[in-house]
């Protein structure tokens, strides 16, 4: 994928420069204007986009520097993927903490983003396994910093957005696990009042809690899915399966995610079981990663993109949120391929922008097929802000300033400790 386009493939942005950097130990090379860290390119709007600026490729910085096997600590520079972590360690017992849906995310960008997983109500956010990582400022100063940091720039770096500076190398705490298979149940529900009651009592039993929902379900039948619930399980269950070799190999002329194929897919996914509760092992990889199993999967929207709306509610007022954004969305008449459910824990984030905090999040991805639905992102954005939400900045492409300010109170705070050479085309958008 080139650099002028993040995950989502929007925005387009052409006027970039790109400089590649090999050495942790090196300086930064020269750059004009402002620049910007680039991992594997996998944040889905333009937190990841510099235009008329640089992107420095950090991905060449890829080298493990150390892993104890018997603790679980592991030293390894900022470019490494979480893919490449798990197969390093998994073989020997251990475990990513945390992982978002992709395991194609660097372990820079994951902090970048302090990104979440379907553990988030025991284990939190990435950034709360990090021991140590060093920054790498524009003026050449450098800086290992620690949880405990007294100035804050530990605090401003995770969830930074790459903007206080280029992390060099990191030290992260894993997590041993028996081996590589998971025990999951998947559960069918028939509304929104029933995923929140799975979800409550599945938040003591299991350590990873998610749903998919079916978004144009109405009526009595709003907000029905599939409750997935998972543990790491012990022993070889079965041979692991191949890689997956399936891949959108081309950008059709126009989304495949469209009104004529989103409902059937939705019935079809909704129905996919007939018994409402089963119980399966399965391998990490397709329960962590199912989309991973799709090459350039995103290319399957066009070359116009998508767009993710991608908000956390605050308890108390997630159900009606979450299901007037439903309804929103039903009354639109368009929907989202993948709509994802969660409920968060109560464990503060460690960073001053994290987006992962008590209460519901919502994702949902929709075709960019141009005004209709901005006019429709426009109108789940004041449901978020009425109800004292917020967006996910990773996933944003076009959320406006005063809703983020209003999301994240400590951008002022953050403001202070953002490298002045450093920028984006999303912090230039919020800040204007």
């Amino acid at each position: 994928m080139p650099v002028d386009a993040s995950w989502g493939r929007y925005p387009a942005v052409r006027d970039q420069c790109s400089i590649a950097l090999v050495d942790r130990n090196a300086a930064l090379p020269a750059f004009e204007g402002t620049a910007l860290p680039y991992g594997n390119g996998r944040s889905y709007g333009d937190s990841c986009l510099n235009p008329d600026g640089t992107l420095l490729r950090a991905r060449a910085l890829d080298r493990f520097v150390e892993f104890d096997p018997a603790t679980g600590v592991l030293c390894c520079e900022a470019g490494v993927t979480l893919s490449e972590i798990i197969e390093l360690a998994l073989p020997q017992g251990w475990f990513l903490p945390v992982t978002p849906g992709t395991r194609h995310v660097t372990v820079g960008g994951a902090i970048a983003n302090d990104v979440h997983g379907k553990n988030h109500h025991r284990a939190g956010t990435f950034g709360h396994h990090v021991l140590a990582f060093e920054l790498l400022r524009s003026d050449g100063r450098r800086a290992v910093l620690f949880p405990d940091d007294p100035s804050g720039l530990f605090e401003a770096t995770v969830a930074g957005l790459g903007l206080t500076g280029v992390i060099t190398w990191v030290r992260l705490q894993l997590r041993r696990v028996p081996g590589p298979w998971m025990e999951v149940e998947s559960i069918r529900f028939a509304n929104l009042d029933e995923f929140f009651q799975l979800s409550s009592q599945s938040a003591s039993l299991c350590e990873y809690t998610v749903a998919w929902i079916d978004c144009l379900a109405r009526g009595d039948a709003l907000g029905r899915g599939h409750f997935l619930r998972a543990d790491h399980a012990a022993g070889d269950r079965r041979p692991a399966p191949k890689p997956s070799r399936l891949s959108m190999p081309i950008v059709p002329p126009l989304s495949l995610v469209n009104k004529l194929t989103l409902r059937p897919f939705n019935w079809l996914y909704y129905h996919r079981q007939r018994a409402k509760h089963r119980r399966d092992f399965s391998h990490y990889a397709p329960y962590f990663y199912p989309l991973d199993g799709i090459a350039n999967w995103n290319r399957m929207y066009g070359p116009r993109g998508f767009l993710q709306h991608q908000c956390v509610l605050p308890p108390g007022v997630a159900r009606d949120a979450v299901a007037e954004i439903l309804r929103e969305i039903s009354r639109s008449g368009t929907g989202s391929f993948l709509a994802v459910l969660k409920e968060f824990g109560d464990r503060p984030s460690p960073g001053m922008l994290s987006f992962a905090r008590s209460g519901t999040t919502l994702a949902l991805d929709f075709p960019n097929d141009g005004r209709d639905v901005f006019r429709l992102l426009d109108r789940l954005d004041r449901v978020v802000a009425d109800a004292n939400g917020a967006l996910y900045p990773a996933k944003d492409a076009r959320m406006s300033g005063t809703l983020f300010r209003q999301a994240f109170p400590r951008w002022e705070e953050f403001s202070r400790h953002v490298d002045p050479r450093f920028s984006s085309g999303f912090w230039r958008r919020v800040m204007e």
